[in-house]
């Protein structure tokens, strides 16, 4: 089943920094029909972000050099944003690491976090985080089918 329309307003409003609108639209999912398509348009949207933000050619350095600014930005990213993590997520879309032995909710937690990050960094426009977006959601739905 291909990513909704539910899904993308979901993830368009936290990205877009809409917190409010997001916190209701999430709760609005149907986690029975929409947990399978939301969670692939995440991990999409995570990859889409580290391959814009740090091509082919990052190396380990640059991406801990960015792990340890994004945590350094709040209090609550150090606490909730452990850096090895973080660092084998990215690394992990670069082809750089493994991720197999990693919690799969602590790995839903650091893609999340990261992907606010980059996008927040990428300081999209409304037209540009649609772009984003759609390239994110076809990703998905070829992950999905």
């Amino acid at each position: 089943m291909p990513v909704n329309d539910r899904q993308l307003a979901v993830l368009r409003a936290q990205l877009a920094g809409r917190l409010d609108e997001h916190k209701k639209l999430l709760a609005q999912l149907d986690w029975t029909v929409d947990g399978t398509g939301y969670a692939a348009l995440v991990d999409a949207a995570f990859a889409e972000a580290v391959e814009r933000r740090f091509g082919a050619q990052a190396s380990a350095g640059d991406v801990a050099s960015y792990v340890a600014d994004v945590r350094a930005r709040t209090e609550s990213g150090a606490k909730s944003v452990d850096p090895d993590t973080a660092e084998r997520l990215i690394g992990a879309v670069l082809g750089q690491s493994d991720i197999e032995d990693i919690n799969p909710r602590t790995a839903i937690t650091g893609r999340q976090y990261l992907l606010v990050a980059m996008t927040a960094d990428a300081g999209y426009d409304e037209a540009a985080l649609d772009q984003f977006l759609l390239a994110a959601s076809k990703l998905a739905d070829q992950w999905l089918t």
